[in-house]
């Protein structure tokens, strides 16, 4: 049994549906403080509780036969991380090691970790390896460069088996439509840029047109969120079988787009043109971030196989009959 924890969140639902679908059995834990109950998977136990309470997470390990855990329970806005340090490093560092704790208590001592890009702050290198040294320069992307020491650190001392894995922008829905994106606030471009074709936003602000890029906007990588969560499923398998432990790998697909890039996909994916307004750069925001995931692909076979317009045209698809997410379900049962 796989225990997914934050499982009623936007990655941590997909991962819950695609390891069911695999043959898998499933036990979601979640606080439901940003995660949606109706996002988890019915064949899925689910179990509400806090991941920083010994006590819900040591009935967890007595009651189920876990044998593997995949970790999405993480406070995840880097703005925030700067106002207020405390939530995340209570939440992303303090708890996991109520985690790490319980499970080496129970005899667990296999984890995939979610980290991410933020762990390399700003890099001067174009394509990101995981060579790179670490550099965050924010709480949230500390945070989770803290916990990648300390799985380190027990990999060394108790024996933890572990595999961070650093995403870079995650977007997309399941092909179903039936679970997508839905944050309160929603910050990430391609689901902002979707809501405003809905008529739910006033404009899109595009921050930044002067970066030493070919249209002057920021450059990211975009992975779809199906192909993120399949790299969890290798990960765990590889993982369970003793082929891998204690590694950190990219997530992203080797290839950049620029926001008004996005932006164009949006419009021709939906047919609708955006209103567009052009701000300053927002400061920490690098030129370009792309991801080499080279390295996953050598050592465990995975790449990505979805291109921006997939990712588009799926998150189209839920946000177009969900537009004001989760929230629409519950009005319908």
């Amino acid at each position: 049994m796989i225990l997914v924890i934050g499982g009623a969140g936007y990655i941590g639902s997909h991962a819950v549906k695609l390891l069911l679908d695999q043959g898998y059995q499933v036990v979601v834990f979640d606080n439901l403080s940003t995660g949606h109950q109706e996002a988890v998977d019915p064949r899925a136990v689910f179990v509400q509780g806090e991941l920083g309470s010994r006590t819900d997470l040591d009935h967890l390990f007595s009651k189920y036969p876990i044998e593997g855990v995949m970790h999405f329970a993480a406070h995840i806005q880097v703005g925030e991380s700067v106002t207020d340090p405390f939530k995340y490093y209570e939440n992303n560092v303090a708890s996991t090691l109520t985690l790490l704790s319980v499970m080496l208590q129970h005899g667990v001592k296999k984890l995939i970790f979610s980290s991410t890009a933020a762990v390399y702050g700003l890099p001067e290198e174009d394509v990101i390896q995981e060579e790179l040294p670490a550099n965050p320069i924010n709480p949230y992307g500390r945070s989770k460069w803290m916990v990648e020491q300390i799985l380190q650190d027990f990999s060394y001392a108790y024996g933890l088996e572990y595999v961070a894995l650093r995403y870079f922008n995650a977007a997309g829905a399941d092909q179903s439509g039936k679970i997508g994106e839905d944050h309160d606030p929603e910050t990430h471009l391609i689901p902002v840029i979707l809501q405003h074709l809905l008529g739910l936003r006033e404009k899109i602000t595009v921050f930044g047109t002067d970066y030493p890029t070919p249209d002057g906007t920021c450059i990211r990588d975009y992975i779809h969120v199906v192909d993120l969560v399949e790299a969890h499923i290798y990960a765990m398998r590889a993982l369970l079988d003793n082929r891998v432990k204690n590694e950190a790998f990219n997530l992203g697909t080797g290839h950049g787009y620029s926001v008004k890039e996005v932006i164009d996909m949006c419009e021709k994916v939906t047919g609708k043109k955006a209103t567009v307004e052009y701000g300053a750069r927002r400061e920490g925001d690098p030129p370009k971030l792309v991801a080499s995931s080279e390295k996953m692909h050598r050592v465990l076979g995975w790449k990505p196989t979805h291109n921006l317009e997939d990712i588009v045209r799926t998150a189209w698809n839920w946000h177009r009959n969900h537009p004001n997410g989760y929230v629409d379900k519950r009005h319908h049962v």
